[in-house]
């Protein structure tokens, strides 16, 4: 006995299944077997799978930019600690050089030394200042 290879054919009857399975498997089976799309009634209702679907990507898509926007905050978050605490150790810095103890231990590298004398104020008298706010006082 010689066997060939042959394209089998089905018919409707192959495929259908039999009424006695229970309703949940019937509809599984016309899932799997891609029967359902052959139905008057799906082919009324695929505008609205189709609907269905673009939503289902759109919210999904949404998720995944939500996600996104939580990374980026929460990076730059810390990257705002970071230049807080940055800033606090850079201005506890300057406020210890700009110490008068230390400015004076500074400019005495420089060769310049802190005045031992307490400054004096320079007062003129208002006699003077007229005159040398007078027009054509030669200034």
């Amino acid at each position: 006995m010689i066997k060939t290879n042959k394209l089998r054919e089905t018919t409707k009857e192959e495929i259908k299944v039999p009424k006695s399975t229970n309703k949940v498997v019937r509809s599984f089976l016309n899932v799997i077997s891609g029967s359902f799309l052959s139905k008057e009634t799906t082919l009324k209702f695929l505008p609205f799978i189709f609907y269905l679907t673009f939503i289902a990507i759109c919210y999904i898509a949404n998720g995944y930019y939500a996600e996104n926007k939580v990374r980026q905050m929460n990076k730059l978050t810390n990257e705002l600690k970071e230049l807080r605490s940055e800033f606090i150790i850079t201005k506890s810095d300057l406020m210890f050089i700009s110490k008068q103890s230390e400015v004076a231990k500074s400019a005495l590298l420089l060769g310049i030394k802190e005045s031992k004398e307490p400054p004096r104020k320079i007062v003129l008298k208002s006699d003077s200042l007229l005159k040398l706010s007078e027009p054509g006082n030669g200034s």
